[in-house]
């Protein structure tokens, strides 16, 4: 066997779930309901690999990304039905601070249940997904400020999974830094919501 068909081997479901994971966030700056059912799959893939990488909070984080994940599909189903097509809603100001309050407050709790399973990086892996679950929560709302989220947390994890050396998964998530610019372009041109 080389080298090559055994690394494809070992690492299938990392690979499935960088692919699958890459094509649903470029599906999701296009604004097009066909990205939650492929961002599921890679939700599923990604619990697997980050469960067997000890990357707890991550795996975790998998569980609620699936939760997440229908909820964006419905209400982005809803909002085309009503609409024609998805459209960016606003922040609110105070929906923001207490958005971050929470994903201050989930990096102390996430970290806290990581530690007492032995988790790798506890705090990093904690604060990375608990502020994952910020921008999801955004995506799924149609707030444009997912973008900018997910370009911070992204960059960081780039370097969480090199250190783990889960490289297939730090490329993608180089590329995810660059579908989150694409995103927040292409999202700033999209029809906004009407506010009342």
């Amino acid at each position: 066997m080389t080298v090559v068909t055994h690394y494809l081997v070992a690492h299938w479901i990392e690979l499935a779930g960088w692919i699958t994971t890459g094509l649903g966030i470029w599906l999701t700056t296009r604004r097009t309901l066909w990205c939650w059912p492929v961002i599921l799959a890679a939700d599923v893939l990604y619990l697997v690999v980050f469960y067997q990488a000890k990357l707890l909070s991550d795996a975790l984080l998998q569980v609620f990304f699936v939760v997440f994940t229908v909820y964006g599909w419905w209400n982005w189903w809803r909002g085309v039905r009503q609409e024609g097509t998805v459209r960016v809603a606003p922040l609110p100001w105070l929906n923001s601070a207490i958005a971050i309050a929470a994903g201050i407050a989930g990096t102390f709790v996430l970290a806290a249940i990581a530690k007492r399973f032995n988790a790798a990086l506890p705090y990093l892996d904690a604060s990375l997904a608990s502020f994952s679950l910020v921008a999801s929560w955004w995506q799924a709302r149609k707030h444009i400020a997912n973008w900018w989220l997910w370009i911070v947390v992204d960059v960081l994890y780039i370097g969480e999974y090199i250190y783990k050396d889960l490289w297939p998964t730090a490329v993608l998530y180089a590329g995810l830094v660059g579908l989150a610019i694409l995103g927040l372009i292409e999202w700033r041109r999209a029809p906004q919501e009407e506010t009342t």
